[in-house]
């Protein structure tokens, strides 16, 4: 069984891999694809008219939308393609889940026992959450090519970096509230990292908006509207706060307490749990404060993202600790 969840997760990363391509396809020949709206519209060449400007200088314009054929043409390879990587991101999805469970009946226990395990479990659930996402508004289907490139990049090196052989569980594991704590930490970390998707794409587009046009702000014209990536971080985020501030700061001391005999011990895995806390309790708050620029928001929003990684591949990786068992058998 472990060697079957290995494999499965090697399957489960290229069918991302090949989700996140036909993502990419849905830019070219979508319906609502920016990309393929401008290039149905050839260019042509305008002479500039005006006080000292060369009759011979010319500037770019566009002809009008293409014959309605062509747009059907278009529309049709765009719907096959967009269908196409959502039914391949969903057989990810079910090998994600196949690589989940074996690990679990290879381990006896829940898969999330060390950093690998942690790492399969956030990624499946954040998976779950994008799927729920795109198929309930499909106008933000074209934010999957960045979705799946998060999950290929993670499990990635997840499977390069934290892979850890099936084992029991470290003693100080054993407990209840390893079911309780773990478990809602790992769903708020994967909506976070679905929701960290629009939120970076808001900045985005919203820097197209006001006219910047260096990198990235360039691949603003290709994503949808400001608003409709905004609304969709905030609610992500709202979704799952409450779960992070339960898990992070309720179970996870009560735990805490039980096992090592004090609430809080300046860990710190602890400590940068709640510094991801403040830094998202700020972005909730300024999101709700009417004179807080929503660009300024999302910023603090990307700002808890990193120090959620950090708690994750910094802390257990460089840092020891009374978490420092990461790696082995705990998180």
């Amino acid at each position: 069984m472990a060697e079957l969840s290995n494999h499965l997760m090697a399957l489960t990363v290229v069918a991302y891999l090949l989700a996140m391509v036909c993502y990419a396809g849905e830019y070219a020949f979508g319906k609502r694809s920016h990309v393929g709206r401008a290039a149905a519209r050839p260019a042509v060449k305008k002479q500039l008219v005006g006080a000292g400007a060369p009759v011979s200088d010319t500037v770019d314009a566009e002809l009008p939308p293409p014959p309605d054929d062509t747009r059907v043409k278009e529309d049709k390879w765009g719907n096959i393609i967009a269908r196409l990587a959502v039914a391949i991101n969903g057989v990810g999805l079910l090998l994600h889940f196949g690589a989940l469970l074996t690990r679990s009946i290879a381990a006896g226990r829940p898969p999330w026992g060390n950093m690998y395990e942690y790492i399969l479990a956030a990624t499946f659930v954040a998976s779950v959450i994008w799927m729920a996402v795109v198929l309930r508004r499909p106008a933000v289907r074209h934010l999957g090519l960045f979705a799946t490139l998060g999950l290929v990049l993670l499990l990635g090196l997840d499977g390069m970096v934290a892979y850890t052989p099936v084992g029991p569980l470290v003693p100080a594991l054993n407990s209840y509230w390893f079911y309780i704590h773990v478990s809602t930490i790992i769903l708020a970390s994967g909506i976070f990292l679905i929701g960290a998707v629009p939120a970076a794409m808001f900045l985005v587009r919203n820097g197209w908006d006001e006219g910047k046009r260096s990198f990235p702000y360039s691949l603003g014209r290709h994503v949808g509207s400001a608003a409709t990536l905004e609304r969709l971080t905030f609610r992500l985020h709202a979704f799952a706060f409450p779960l992070f501030t339960f898990g992070a700061l309720i179970a996870g001391p009560i735990w805490a307490e039980a096992s090592w005999g004090r609430y809080w011990n300046w860990d710190p895995k602890e400590v940068w749990a709640f510094i991801s806390w403040v830094v998202y309790a700020a972005y909730l708050h300024a999101r709700s404060t009417p004179s807080v620029k929503r660009n300024v928001a999302t910023w603090l929003a990307i700002l808890g993202f990193g120090t959620m990684l950090m708690n994750l591949f910094g802390v257990n990786l460089f840092f020891g600790g009374l978490h420092s068992y990461a790696n082995a058998g705990g998180m």
